[in-house]
This record gives structure tokens, C-alpha cells and sequence, in this order.
């Protein structure tokens, strides 16, 4: 089977699907890939695509697995999580155990309860990361894009996002973070963007 080569901007689910498919038909190994960031919300459908594909490799045998095939599939390493094959304007960061970006994990999303299975392959199990996690991890990066996301997000899981949960949650990473004073009100920023979502709605 041939890699999936794209030319174009932004990948959609079904074209990361495909990505992911053309990967699995090389590998040898299992390897669990959880999407966080962004990617989660296009595997959700809450947004459509997305030109930034962010995973994480928990277990870090298979993590160090994967790194050394990803330059078969025709990927270099652009800086230190990215990978990106020539032609494609996209690309795909690859988070070493527990971390997402400088954000560390207290659970492993391997753990009962940390991940949700959207697909499994013969060889990729592909994982979504659970909304605590993800909203917490989007709000200590804090762009306006990260804020956009966790208002789609916590709005289409209204139903089943525990806020109270959500905050204590956030509370407890950010104090672990040397930028805890400047980051805390990330998350009263987040509130307040998500009920006047509500509001508009």
C-alpha cells in the first residue's frame, strides 16, 4: 500500500483516516496514537480539518518505535515534536509519554477513563483524549484559537462536562506550571466566553 500524499492545506477526518491507514500498513508493532489538541476536535466533527495533526505516544517504547519509522514514510523532522513530508503543507506533532507541549499529564491517557477509542487498525489504535485533559492542556497554551476550541468543545459535550470537575481540574495542572500566576485566569476568560456562547445560542 502506497503512503497518502497530500497537496493541499487543511486535512479533513476522512483524509487523516487515510494518513493513519497508510501508516499502520508499515508498521510491525502496535502503537497507540492519542489526538489532543485541535486534531481532536476534527476527529469529533466539531471542526471540519485542520493543518496542525497533534498526538500523543504515551508508552515510550512504542513512541521511540514510531519516530524510527516515520522517516521511511518519507516524513523529516521539522523541530522538536513535528514531522512533515515535502509537498505537504500540514504536519504532524508527535508528544513524547505524558506531555502535550510543555503541559504534563498527571494520568497516563492510556489509563481506564483517559481516552476514548475512535478506530483501531491492525497495528494504530487511535484514541481521543478526555475533555479534562484536553481543555486544560488548550487553555494553559491560551491562543485565541485554543479558546475557540474549548468553547466548541465544552459546548457540544455540555451535556456530559462536569465544569466544576473542569475547573478543579485546571486548578491542579496550572500549579505545577512556572507560569501558574499569569496563566490561572485563563480558565475565568474560558467561563466567560462560554456563557456568552450559550447566551447566543
Amino acid at each position: 500500500m502506497y503512503l497518502i500524499v497530500q497537496n493541499e492545506f487543511r486535512l479533513d477526518k476522512n483524509k487523516l483516516l487515510d494518513n493513519l491507514r497508510a501508516w499502520n500498513s508499515l508498521l510491525r508493532r502496535k502503537v497507540h496514537l492519542i489526538a489532543c489538541g485541535g486534531t481532536v476536535m476534527t476527529l469529533l466533527g466539531v471542526k471540519t480539518s485542520t493543518k496542525d495533526v497533534d498526538f500523543m505516544v504515551p508508552d515510550i517504547r512504542e513512541y521511540n518505535y514510531l519516530i524510527k519509522q516515520l522517516p521511511a514514510m518519507g516524513y523529516t523532522q521539522t523541530n522538536g515534536p513535528g514531522w512533515q513530508r515535502k509537498g505537504e503543507l500540514f504536519h504532524f506533532d508527535i508528544f513524547r509519554g505524558n506531555s502535550i507541549h510543555t503541559t504534563g499529564l498527571f494520568l497516563s491517557p492510556l489509563e481506564d477513563g483517559q481516552n476514548k477509542l475512535l478506530v483501531e487498525f491492525s497495528h494504530l489504535y487511535i484514541g481521543i483524549l478526555n475533555d479534562y485533559d484536553l481543555i486544560a492542556s488548550k487553555l494553559l497554551r491560551g491562543t485565541r484559537v485554543d479558546f475557540e476550541d474549548c468553547v466548541r468543545l465544552a459546548t457540544a459535550h455540555k451535556d456530559e462536562l462536569d465544569l466544576e470537575k473542569l475547573i478543579a481540574h485546571f486548578y491542579e495542572i496550572v500549579s505545577y506550571d512556572v507560569a501558574e500566576v499569569r496563566l490561572r485566569p485563563n480558565i475565568d476568560h474560558f467561563l466567560e466566553r462560554l456563557q456568552k456562547g450559550e447566551q447566543n445560542d
